[in-house]
């Protein structure tokens, strides 16, 4: 080779230690340009020093191993168009994921914040929200589920109603299902006409009553709507209004109508048993830790 740099020197070069570049070779995500098969002195060529960076920019932000490696693939496959693409959508997605991650870590400071500021309060009233007819899926949610059974349920509440209704879509959800992990689950879209007969056999019409609850409006996205749960079922327990076994979320604004999460609105109702306690009229509550 004309041009090559011992490991030392590469390591001067790009501030990598010489225990990184092993390992970085041990990995098969940096191999050296030449290794003398004799000594086993590991020896990098200058072209070898924008990788090396870039590998460790990648480090630094958590990519995993299998993603590296199948960006570095693509990047030696040449500069041909569908290796680049490989290489972009690679990168694309751990950006993605990165944001995601950070868009949670500050919705976790900012939750973290109010709960440490005595001063913070979230408004409760005490409601009653009028009958409704809907049609409505109901389904038991096992242990350990994700959220694909609320996907379902709105793909055959859409197939239902034929046309979004005007009115924002709901769910009654049993206590069990967030004490317990599992539990009662029903998700509903109002109902502005009949059930059509070829409608999905999950759907089925419900008239909901007229109901009293302590309700709340959160803003935003849903990774601390437990501090306005806390505020309405602290509200609930100091005002002496006993609750039945029912909360529920009416989505005023949701993924649905809006792709930015802090213009979300969901209105929490905890239900209540209708005369119990002082039913005041409104408090403000701050959230418990």
């Amino acid at each position: 080779m004309s041009e090559r740099l011992t490991i030392g020197e590469f390591s001067r070069v790009t501030h990598l230690s010489i225990r990184t570049l092993r390992r970085y070779h041990e990995q098969d995500l940096l191999v050296p340009a030449e290794v003398d098969p004799a000594t086993g002195y590991r020896y990098y060529a200058p072209a070898q020093v924008r990788p090396a960076l870039t590998i460790k920019r990648f480090r630094d932000l958590d990519l995993p191993l299998a993603d590296l490696r199948r960006f570095l693939q693509a990047e030696s496959a040449g500069g041909g168009e569908a290796g680049r693409a490989a290489a972009q959508q690679v990168v694309a997605s751990h950006l993605r994921r990165l944001e995601d991650r950070l868009g949670r870590t500050q919705r976790a400071v900012e939750a973290l914040r109010e709960l440490l500021d005595p001063a913070a309060e979230r408004t409760v009233d005490v409601e009653v929200l009028p009958p409704q007819r809907v049609l409505a899926v109901s389904l038991d949610v096992p242990h350990g589920a994700d959220l694909s059974w609320y996907d379902a349920a709105m793909r055959d509440l859409d197939a239902a109603a034929g046309r979004r209704p005007v009115l924002p879509p709901g769910g009654r959800y049993e206590h069990e299902l967030f004490t317990e992990g599992h539990g009662r689950a029903t998700v509903y879209v109002p109902a502005e006409a009949p059930l059509p007969p070829d409608a999905p056999a999950t759907v089925r019409e419900v008239h909901l009553p007229e109901r009293t609850a302590a309700v709340a409006t959160h803003a935003g996205p849903h990774d601390d709507l437990d501090l306005t749960y806390a505020a309405v079922g602290s509200f609930a327990a100091r005002n002496g209004l006993r609750p039945q076994n029912l909360v529920e979320e009416v989505y005023l604004v949701g993924p649905r109508d809006t792709g930015r999460p802090d213009r979300w609105r969901t209105l929490v109702a905890w239900l209540i048993t209708p005369g119990t306690g002082r039913s005041p009229a409104s408090s403000t509550v701050p959230p418990e830790p």
